[in-house]
């Protein structure tokens, strides 16, 4: 999450992830994925810093906690294993 300023000098934390696109003329408003605008004071390259700086710091995190091997492994993620033996024949559709 990035924290943005609205006008009213309230701040509120946003995902970067669902902001489609940043207009700035004259105000800076982020339009997210589902049609949602915010008008915020900070400016659109500052805005652009802050969803840089956030995206690196997870890659950072992500990098740092694997190279701990706080990450989990397909194993513990649960995944199914191979069941090719197992598998139900497909059927060729009636058109």
């Amino acid at each position: 999450m990035i924290v943005v300023t609205r006008l009213n000098d309230s701040q509120f934390a946003i995902n970067p992830d669902l902001i489609e696109r940043i207009h700035s003329n004259p105000d800076t408003t982020l339009v997210m994925v589902d049609g949602a605008k915010y008008i915020v004071t900070e400016s659109m390259a500052e805005v652009i810093d802050r969803i840089s700086r956030y995206r690196a710091t997870v890659i950072a995190l992500t990098h740092e906690l694997s190279a701990n091997g706080h990450l989990p492994g397909p194993r513990s993620l649960g995944l199914v294993e191979d069941l090719d033996d197992h598998a139900v024949p497909l059927r060729p559709r009636k058109i």
